[in-house]
């Protein structure tokens, strides 16, 4: 483990602009450093199920926060979740606090579905958001680092996940513990952006706002079943996503890699 670690680790660039924030799938962690590469913010996250959600191993900068976010449900979800449910209970959009709406936003129905707008969904030609507020799958912030598997950080309106040991219960977006501290920490060069700001925005602010990042921050999903604490000791994580054994079969084969 130690040395599939190593090996990933090996592909990491030397420097970044900003300190980063880094998550560490297996651990069901996250940690942000400050310039002298020292830990300034820990805390747990929930990442994506070992079953089809894998949450992607990349890097993306980190570019703007938005508190008390709409969830534009993935066209995988619409169809394989969401279109299925409505077919069974024409009122399931408005039970659970969602729209259908136009590619440019418009709402198209809250209430209960009709067979056009059903077969609309159906065919992509409407989507499905689920509306802010406390019971809103990425709960009240969003921090946001655009990508192509659409994967970012948020909260979460089932806490009580966090006190679970394996954490991999999401559809690949990644849940964090902290996010009014996290939030007000990536907005730390906007110094009117405290922790107890951000709790409000959170909780009684408008609705889908925008903070833009000043300088964007370096946002690492990595991958490393192997972890040595601050005090030396290393500690050894369960390979949940079989990674391991695949990089361990690839470095068999020997030179060229497939990287």
């Amino acid at each position: 483990m130690v040395r599939l670690t190593l090996e990933r680790w090996h592909w990491l660039p030397d420097r970044f602009t900003e300190p980063p924030i880094v998550v560490n799938i297996p651990e069901f962690r996250l940690r942000a450093y400050d310039s002298s590469e020292n830990v300034v913010l820990s805390m747990n996250v929930i990442v994506g199920k070992a079953f089809r959600h894998k949450t992607p191993v990349f890097e993306k900068d980190m570019r703007f926060v938005v508190f008390r976010p709409y969830w534009n449900v993935p066209p995988s979800i619409q169809r394989s979740e969401i279109v299925p449910a409505v077919q069974k209970d024409r009122d399931y959009i408005a039970k659970k606090g969602f729209e259908v709406v136009t590619p440019a936003g418009q709402v198209a129905a809250s209430g209960s579905v009709t067979d056009d707008v059903l077969a609309q969904l159906r065919s992509g030609k409407l989507e499905v958001r689920q509306k802010p507020g406390p019971t809103n799958a990425l709960g009240l912030v969003k921090l946001m680092f655009p990508n192509e598997y659409n994967v970012y950080l948020h909260s979460t309106p089932a806490p009580q996940l966090f006190s679970q040991t394996r954490r991999d219960f999401s559809h690949g977006c990644i849940r964090v513990e902290k996010p009014a501290e996290l939030a007000a920490w990536v907005l730390r060069d906007k110094p009117d952006w405290s922790v107890e700001r951000a709790q409000a925005a959170m909780t009684s602010g408008k609705d889908n706002l925008q903070v833009n990042l000043t300088n964007p921050i370096p946002v690492l999903i990595l991958y490393g079943t192997a972890v040595a604490d601050l005090d030396g000791q290393v500690r050894f994580l369960d390979d949940i996503y079989g990674y391991d054994d695949e990089l361990k079969a690839a470095l068999a084969k020997g030179y060229p890699y497939p990287w």
